[in-house]
């Protein structure tokens, strides 16, 4: 028989909202090794955080990040990314190859996952970069525990991945069986279209990297992964005519939208923000992001993630287009969107979808994504009418700014838990990193 004592929760997060695949209500949530034990009333534990009040969510997963190591730590490094993740509280993010060296072998993702291990405050995987020359290897790196799977640079953007042709991109499509991440920009169009660029007008970007730079790569890879019979999953999508095309193709293709093209538009940002405003695909016309959120609201993107891409305020103040595309966002993704939830522009179902079950559906994630009987204890607790302003003094980014500062947003994340572990609550970081290795189906 099983000793009650090896039964006891070791942590009971007491009295909040809690959001299970049952619905939410007020409710205990039980930890014990890490793990989830129960949801109901659990009056005795070790260690008891009060939630009354505030809402307790499954852990937020960010599917899209850059954290720049090795090579580029004066913009981030892996420490320090984790730490703007948990603030915002992020418990899990993917984190992307283009880093330098890239990650694109054995020896450079073994190197990434030796690096984050307990340096992290977030569980972490990995990115593998596609090129035209590990095509052939790419089915045994995706299976490499840790790794979130393969990732495509279509278009030039920060770094030299690029597998911009259809023969080398059906070669890196024929090479193994997980979900493919994808950049979808046509690089042959961007670069016809260079003249399109003003000096010192970023502006410009979006006339340079238009809609059919976006429209037609993905029509490309639509077609190639058909054809391929492989599932892809589109990054950062700006153009309401891409996410009415995904919305034809959901057998084989998932898609992402991001925190800013939902909430920036081009006729208020460049002109605020200049540079700041500059990332790949652009920021475009309030007429596109009034698209985005229709078709969010028709159900059609699978995941929020950040594209946290930060460079220098130095590097972001040269003259454009000197100037590197990439903006910060991991530790604003979750209080942008909790605004907008707050507007009524989604549900806090539709969010908690977009950043943890869907995720964890998309990716095939391993214990992550629900409050449920035997997950990982991920939580992320919220004060859903709490009221904060972003501040400078508040980024944990390297990079120092966000495009965001100044916004007052309704809804304030409170506390962030990894795998029982206390990674953030009110504003202080845990004791130590504890991050760990996320898990996936496809690579165990």
């Amino acid at each position: 028989m099983t000793d009650p004592a090896d039964m006891a929760p070791e942590l009971v997060l007491s009295g909040g909202t809690v959001h299970t695949p049952n619905g939410s209500g007020v409710a205990d949530v039980a930890v014990r090794g890490g793990k989830i034990l129960g949801v109901g009333s659990y009056p005795d534990a070790a260690r008891r955080i009060d939630c009354t009040g505030l809402d307790v969510l499954p852990g937020v997963i960010d599917s899209q990040v850059h954290f720049r190591e090795p090579g580029l730590e004066h913009k981030e490094d892996l420490e320090s990314g984790g730490r703007a993740a948990v603030m915002g509280g992020i418990t899990a993010v993917f984190e992307m190859p283009n880093t330098n060296p890239n990650t694109d072998s054995v020896m450079r993702i073994q190197d990434k996952l030796d690096r984050a291990y307990h340096r992290m405050y977030c569980d972490h995987a990995f990115y593998v970069g596609a090129t035209a020359e590990n095509a052939p290897e790419l089915a045994d790196l995706e299976r490499i525990p840790g790794t979130a799977g393969v990732k495509i640079f279509m278009g030039a953007s920060t770094g030299n991945l690029l597998v911009a042709h259809d023969p080398e991109l059906a070669r890196v499509l024929a090479s193994g069986t997980r979900r493919v991440a994808i950049h979808s920009e046509d690089e042959d169009r961007m670069n016809a279209r260079k003249g399109e660029r003003v000096e010192g007008d970023p502006s410009s970007h979006p006339v340079w990297r238009d809609d059919e730079s976006a429209m037609l790569s993905t029509k490309r890879i639509l077609r190639l992964a058909r054809e391929a019979k492989r599932p892809i999953h589109i990054l950062h999508i700006t153009t309401p005519a891409e996410l009415e095309l995904i919305a034809q193709h959901r057998d084989i293709a998932t898609c992402e939208v991001t925190p800013q093209h939902l909430t920036l538009w081009a006729e208020d940002a460049y002109p605020r923000l200049g540079s700041y405003a500059q990332m790949n695909p652009p920021i475009r016309s309030k007429a596109h992001r009034d698209g985005l959120w229709h078709w969010l609201q028709q159900g059609v993107p699978d995941v929020l993630g950040s594209d946290h891409a930060p460079h220098t305020k130095e590097e972001k103040a040269k003259s454009y287009p000197a100037s590197p595309s990439g903006m910060p966002g991991v530790q604003t993704l979750l209080p942008l969107m909790l605004d907008h939830v707050a507007k009524g522009n989604m549900t806090l179902e539709r969010l908690i979808d977009m950043t943890s079950s869907g995720v964890q559906r998309v990716f095939g994630l391993v214990g992550k994504g629900r409050i449920a009987t035997g997950y990982d204890a991920d939580f992320t607790v919220i004060d859903r009418k709490g009221r904060f302003t972003i501040t400078e003094d508040w980024l944990e980014s390297r990079c120092g700014w966000s495009p965001f500062t100044g916004m007052e947003l309704e809804g304030r994340v409170v506390g962030t838990i990894v795998r029982g572990h206390t990674a953030m609550w009110e504003g202080q970081l845990g004791e130590r990193a504890q991050g760990e290795p996320l898990r996936f189906a496809g690579a165990l």
